[in-house]
């Protein structure tokens, strides 16, 4: 199965690969984990999907994510475990399964609950394979045996033991609660499972008639049958409209019941007319209202969105339809003042489809305070869990002070059947809200209790509800390591180490799996939660399915390759917690970022392919590690490690969008563009034994470098790579991912020598770009001059010339000083020479005289004597004064200088000035490069070429002026069309201007 030849196929596959590592990882248990094995454990338990569900973007961006960090912590030595597992999915598998039997004429209270959960067992059974499958199509580094289901045996011993210990804490209680209430599935929903949606609508105004007849007071609604439950009308005390009607009653219309006015600071003044009706069995202000002022509690509402015998005439009518009947009634009995359009935001159950009503309704209930204070208590005194961006910690803190009590229960069969037992036999065999009721972990405990109580013919009944699914999913980071058992993985793997999720729902999992582990554990259940952003799309807008602007992850795996698809969605984030955007092409299904990733991947693929062709069949091993002497290959091994040394940094710090950006850097630009480029020439059989070793071993070493660096984020690539690079046999267990990971080597890293490589990098790129705008053909080698005022610069130029002769096809190359200094040199050196010579002539002559002089004087008696005391003292004389100190040397010869300066010396015969030779220049900071062309390009033909080229700009600028001078244009023009024009204008503009310069040069 393994490749064992010391080559690669001559392009990659990404289906066959990815499909051959991802059998090979699951059938030798690559990741399973030992809490045996020793090292610091690093454990995330997965966010577990809906076992009816598929992979969506959200899914492939969430588990990318984690998986990179789990690989990298695992080849960083730690004790790693992913556990990967799903969730029931109460409301999801309860809605697919009516609409079956929908379809059949059936209901599930036909079929009966027994035979209901048979067809929800099957489905889960047939369907758990798609998400599963499709995970492991990521190629997630998941242990596989240890995957769970929030309806597994073990996880509903948890979620049992969890709702008993809390029920004998007096922490769940049962009572009757205004709740989310679904219509579709007859179920108390979740804040979760509600989505906000802005609707236009109406505003009704209608007069209630005060009893006393002193008058009417206006009241405002959005929701006109719900009147019918009206028990108050209520003003805000401060309101001075209306203060003098607190305490006064109204006579509510269509049911002529006599109700309060009450004040409450609930009110809002500027709503409406300030005056608003108080129905609390319908209305989540108005039941505190209700509970604040003891008013009555009046449900209209049946589960089915029928409205009651509460209601009167109104009774058995659908909600909306009542609507429209009592809003005719009110006008016909001239109640109805005015209707106003209303744009307002309507909360929609996400599973049912329609707007949630509110509904007073006896449930189970978590009493959140005790629990939310705890964790609150570890956010303040030890900043536990850590959120990565710090930001969200407000957000969490904030959503855990505002907390109500949790409902709990649903009214739906599948799911965990709350552990609650009913004693029937007392109220005349049905479940009241009277009935007595004990709760236990099994039926024979109940029996037990309530035969107690009532004795041994007492009839049993247990509650039908299920608890909600984020019951479950708050035990998961525990449950799932084996409590309530103390199992060796819960000591080994709790806490976990990290939570991975999205910030959309920190309200409702995070907290509830915070308040769960805090209370049942004494401990946060992870040490950080790193908040992710959204998968947005093409257009910057969130994906959804009501929206229908979803991005199929397996198409792009599919036409591009796993690793290809992770690559990018880890790429774009650009800091913890941003959204990040797809570029998707809905009418190709094209991605240009994830094809930008498969690029990068055939890349690498292909550089890999020539180090292997070029190491005589040696792996990195056997080659061992390069003493590097010459200046690439010392550069490249000091950018490997500096990049080695950032991505360790990046990975810990959760910067993994930035870790995988330096990669792609060093692999694609350092590596493949240049390094590989600088040694070909090394590599030839002929060329210098010692050098081609030398380089081969940095070749190597910095490959399987780079593969362990960059298999956390491309695992199948990687993989496949490394065990062809490192000849592992073909029956090798070895896992590249089970490596350790590359530790920078700092003695290495030289930030002076990377600067002044990258001088050379873009002074080859500099005349490469030259000869590309001279349309030099790529064979033809040419002069290049090099002219730099800084010697540091020069000397750089030269120790890398023969990469720049290499590289950019240089047959000569001068490296010089600019013709401003070597001028300026050359006029000081010739004044300064001319100088000497005047100097040297003039002591000569000078010196001869005074011999001659000093010959005749000695032979005159006494005064020969005299003149020598005399000259010895003006030689003595003329030292001290002149020639003693530096700051006299200096004054004297500086004047000798000047002095010869001004008389005549012999002049060098000018020469005329030649014609300029034909070059075209670029700069690098302060190195000009200069590519003459006389003899290297016809320069007529090209000079044509541009000004062919500059006409057609031109005319472009002209056109784009004109349009843009048209305020007809202009005004009328969809903004992106006119700056769109602005823009092609400018950029028109600046070829314009290059065209030119490349002109001037030639002239």
């Amino acid at each position: 199965m393994i490749a064992t030849i010391t080559n690669l196929p001559s392009q990659y596959e990404p289906f066959t690969t990815e499909a051959k590592w991802q059998k090979f990882w699951e059938e030798n248990q690559i990741y399973k984990a030992d809490p045996n094995k020793g090292g610091k454990p690093y454990c995330i338990v997965i966010p577990p999907p809906n076992v009816t569900g598929s992979l969506h973007m959200g899914h492939a961006f969430d588990n990318s994510l984690i998986d990179v960090l789990v690989r990298y912590h695992r080849m960083k030595g730690r004790n790693a475990l992913y556990l990967p597992g799903t969730d029931h999915a109460s409301i999801a598998v309860h809605t697919v399964l009516e609409k079956q039997l929908k379809a059949e004429g059936k209901t599930r209270y036909e079929l009966g609950r027994d035979k209901f959960l048979e067809r929800a067992w099957q489905w889960k059974e047939e369907s758990k394979g798609t998400i599963v499958g499709q995970l492991r199509r990521l190629g997630v580094s998941v242990d596989w045996t240890r995957e769970r289901f929030t309806l597994d045996e073990g996880l509903s011993k948890a979620v049992s033991e969890a709702f008993n210990r809390l029920y004998e804490e007096e922490l769940i209680y049962r009572g009757k609660y205004l709740v989310n209430w679904c219509p579709e599935s007859q179920s108390a929903v979740s804040d979760l499972e509600v989505e906000a949606k802005e609707v236009n609508g109406n505003l009704w105004h209608f007069r209630y008639p005060l009893t006393d007849g002193s008058g009417n007071v206006e009241v405002a609604t959005t929701r006109p049958e719900t009147m019918l439950g009206d028990t108050a009308v209520a003003v805000n005390p401060s309101d001075e409209r209306y203060k003098n009607l607190i305490g006064k009653t109204v006579t509510l219309p269509i049911m002529n019941r006599e109700i309060p006015i009450i004040g409450d600071e609930l009110v809002d003044p500027t709503f409406g007319t300030g005056c608003v009706k108080v129905t609390p069995a319908h209305d989540p202000n108005d039941f505190e209202m209700g509970q604040r002022h003891n008013l009555p509690f009046i449900n209209i509402m049946n589960k089915d969105g029928t409205l009651n015998e509460n209601a009167g005439e109104f009774q058995g009518q659908d909600r909306f339809v009542a609507r429209k009947n009592v809003v005719a009634r009110l006008e016909a009995d001239g109640f109805l003042v005015k209707v106003e359009d209303y744009k307002h935001t309507v909360p929609y159950s996400d599973r049912g489809k329609v707007p949630v009503e509110p509904l007073l309704s006896t449930q189970w209930f978590v009493k959140i305070r005790p629990m939310a204070d705890r964790c609150l208590e570890f956010l303040e005194q030890k900043n536990s869990p850590r959120f990565v961006p710090q930001r969200w910690t407000k957000v969490y803190r904030d959503w855990l002070v505002k907390l109500k009590d949790w409902c709990i229960s649903r009214q739906l069969w599948w799911g965990h059947q709350i552990p609650a037992w009913y004693a029937v036999s007392e109220t005349g065999g049905e479940i009241t809200d009277n009935t007595p009721f004990v709760v236990a972990r099994n039926q024979a405990e109940a029996e037990e209790k309530l035969k107690s109580q009532f004795g041994e013919g007492v009839k049993i009944e247990r509650d039908p509800d299920v608890l909600d699914t984020w019951f479950s999913s708050g035990l998961w980071p525990f449950s799932t390591l084996g409590w309530p058992e103390q199992t060796q993985d819960l000591a080994t793997y709790y806490p976990t180490s990290t939570l991975v999720t999205g910030f959309d729902i920190i309200f409702f999992w995070v907290a509830r799996m915070t308040m769960m582990a805090g209370h049942f554990t004494g401990q946060m259940p992870f040490e950080d939660v790193y908040i992710h952003g959204l998968v947005l799309d093409e257009n910057g807008k969130k994906m959804s399915k009501s929206a229908g602007n979803g991005i199929d992850p397996l198409l792009l795996m599919d036409k591009y390759g796993t690793d290809a698809l992770r690559y990018t969605l880890i790429k774009e984030v650009v800091g913890a917690g941003q959204d990040i955007r797809l570029d998707y092409n809905r009418k190709s299904d094209e991605s240009p970022s994830v094809e930008a990733s498969r690029n990068f991947a055939n890349k690498l693929w292909n550089a890999a392919r020539f180090v292997m062709m070029n190491l005589d069949g040696q792996t990195p091993q056997q080659l061992g590690e390069p003493s590097a002497t010459e200046l690439s290959d010392r550069w490249i091994l000091s950018r490997y490690n500096q990049v080695v040394q950032q991505t360790n940094n990046y990975m810990d710090n959760y910067g993994l969008g930035e870790a995988a950006k330096g990669l792609y850097d060093f692999i694609w630009g350092d590596f493949c563009d240049w390094y590989i480029e600088l040694v070909k020439s090394r590599l030839q059989k002929d060329a210098d034994p010692a050098s081609r070793r030398v380089a081969q071993q940095t070749l190597a070493y910095v490959l399987e470098g780079i593969l362990k660096l960059l298999n956390p984020f491309m695992p199948h690539i990687t993989e496949e790579i490394w065990h062809t690079l490192t000849q592992q046999a073909a029956d090798s267990k070895q896992s590249l991912s089970l490596q350790p990971y590359p530790e920078a080597k700092t003695n290495l890293i030289d930030s002076a020598l990377e600067e002044e490589f990258e001088l050379l990098i873009n002074t080859i790129r500099t005349i490469r770009n030259l000869r590309a705008e001279a349309d030099v053909k790529p064979g033809v080698k040419v002069t290049v001059n090099l002219q730099s005022d800084s010697e540091q610069e020069r000397q750089i130029l030269t120790a890398g010339q023969s990469y720049i002769k290499d590289l950019a096809k240089v047959e000569n190359l001068t490296i010089a000083a600019s013709e401003q200094q070597q001028q300026t040199s050359t006029n000081q050196t010739s004044r300064i020479g001319w100088a000497k010579i005047a100097a040297i002539i003039g002591a000569i002559y000078l010196f001869r005289i005074g011999l001659a002089i000093a010959d005749a004087i000695d032979d005159i008696p006494l005064i020969g004597t005299f003149f020598k005391i005399v000259g010895l003292g003006y030689t003595m004389w003329f030292i001290a004064r002149y020639l003693l100190s530096t700051e006299a040397r200096q004054k004297f010869f500086a004047k000798v200088i000047q002095t010869t300066n001004d008389k005549s010396l012999p002049q060098v015969e000018s020469q005329q000035p030649q014609e300029p030779e034909k070059a075209i220049a670029g700069v690098v900071g302060t190195i000009q490069v200069v590519l003459p062309l006389a003899g290297v390009v016809d320069i007529e033909a090209l000079r044509t070429k541009l000004e062919k080229s500059l006409n057609k700009v031109e005319a472009e600028v002209n056109s784009l002026s004109a349009r843009l001078s048209n305020s007809s244009f202009v005004d009328k023009a969809p903004a992106q069309v006119v700056q769109g024009a602005r823009d092609a204008l400018a950029e028109a503009q600046k070829q314009a201007e290059i065209l030119r310069d490349r002109l001037r040069q030639l002239a």
